[in-house]
């Protein structure tokens, strides 16, 4: 009899998380979809092929190391998919979401911290990758030439240094939203130091070389990038409350949340 309650209990749950996860698919189906292409991400044949292939083979350690990382967390508790997919589809919508910058150009924030807080940067490269497929293919935003150099500035570099930030504060014990906040927009604004290093290696000025081109795509990007940062920043802080505040089972269940912690 316990038997047959435990087994439908267990039907029942799964059923919630699938109905969890397609909410959250069509709601960033529904915000990524947008006809603006030109973005942060560098654009398809923007990059010269040697840059490409560099940019992809310094990805693949980093993706393995993904691909294990949730592999434990999904042997660890299966139902941390949910959390999984939250935090891939808030990567999908806040990268879909453009705004236009000078030159052409377009700014967006990144979503990655969040999901370097909660599990971990190695997790978010796999998160993040597939999101840019997704973009690349579907939405022409990026591309799958530069999908490595795009993979390394975003899902890789930003949510390492987004990781390490937070962790600073937590070993520390220092005020914990705000470590958050910092770990969120720092991370945001470090994706984009990357990408002006990427490109500025790819095209160096003529007049001061490879710096002097760093210091104009970093100019291209910051008037917009800047107030971004602080946004996500603060975004990022209200979703983590508000998991805490509505899910703290499953935030207790990735090892967010210590039991008995407020």
């Amino acid at each position: 009899m316990n038997i047959n309650k435990k087994e439908k209990g267990e039907k029942s749950m799964g059923k919630k998380e699938n109905k969890i996860i397609i909410y959250i698919s069509i709601f960033a189906l529904v915000n990524g979809v947008t006809p603006i292409v030109n973005a942060m991400h560098i654009m398809e044949g923007y990059l010269p092929p040697k840059f490409c292939i560099l940019w992809g083979a310094i990805c693949i350690p980093f993706l393995t190391a993904g691909y294990y990382s949730i592999k434990k967390t999904l042997n660890k508790n299966r139902k941390a998919i949910t959390m999984l997919a939250m935090a891939g589809a808030f990567i999908f919508v806040l990268s879909s979401l453009k705004i236009p910058s000078v030159t052409g150009s377009c700014s967006h924030m990144t979503g990655t911290g969040l999901g370097a807080i909660l599990f971990g940067p190695s997790a978010v490269s796999i998160l993040g990758i597939i999101v840019l497929i997704f973009q690349a293919v579907l939405l022409a935003h990026g591309g799958v030439t530069t999908l490595g150099a795009n993979t390394f500035s975003m899902t890789i570099a930003g949510p390492l240094l987004s990781y390490g930030i937070y962790k600073l504060f937590q070993r520390f014990k220092l005020n914990k939203n705000m470590g958050i906040f910092l770990a969120a927009a720092i991370g945001d604004l470090f994706t984009y130091c990357i990408t002006s290093i990427q490109l500025a290696l790819a095209y160096p000025s003529a007049n001061g070389g490879v710096l002097a081109s760093i210091g104009k795509f970093l100019a291209v990007f910051a008037p917009t990038q800047l107030p971004l940062a602080i946004i996500e920043g603060i975004l990022t802080v209200v979703i983590v409350i508000g998991l805490e505040t509505y899910a703290k089972s499953e935030m207790k269940g990735i090892g967010f949340l210590i039991e008995g912690e407020k």
